[in-house]
């Protein structure tokens, strides 16, 4: 005697498929790029008295990775 399997509707209609606009993908990208830039170009912003630009950045970040906060 064999029973009889049944699969529910969800399981056999089919996927569909969402499209990313070409924009989503591309917004992450470009405010990343334009923040790295604003970090390595220092020149506009010498109103602060702290050092300025990509190297101590880059040193704070991985003084931060090294004390395990991350």
């Amino acid at each position: 005697m064999s029973a009889a399997s049944r699969r529910s509707p969800s399981a056999t209609a089919p996927r569909r498929r969402t499209r990313l606009p070409w924009w989503a993908p591309a917004l992450p990208v470009i405010s990343f790029t334009v923040l790295l830039v604003l970090a390595a170009s220092p020149t506009a912003a010498r109103a602060a008295s702290a050092p300025q630009g990509l190297p101590p950045l880059l040193e704070l970040l991985a003084g931060t990775l090294r004390a395990g906060v991350w």
